[in-house]
């Protein structure tokens, strides 16, 4: 599972950069990249809080993951 994931991210980060080129804000290649995987059957979480657990303390530091993806690999973009 971990390897199909895998390389569908790639590729298909592959196909959003072909079809948009560099220089874009990062939100244009997020919701581009979140589409193309989940046209691939990949589920697609994104913008995921993760907060800062110390002990018992749980702090919303303003953490979030750009993708989640099938609840087993995060995107940073």
């Amino acid at each position: 599972m971990l390897e199909r994931i895998g390389r569908e991210l790639v590729d298909s980060a592959i196909q959003v950069h072909r079809e948009l080129g560099p220089g874009l804000l990062e939100k244009a290649y997020e919701v581009c990249l979140a589409y193309e995987l989940e046209s691939r059957g990949i589920r697609v979480a994104r913008q995921v809080e993760l907060p800062v657990r110390y002990r018992q303390l749980k702090v919303d530091a303003g953490f979030r993951m750009d993708l989640l993806l099938n609840d087993l690999v995060v995107v940073e973009l």
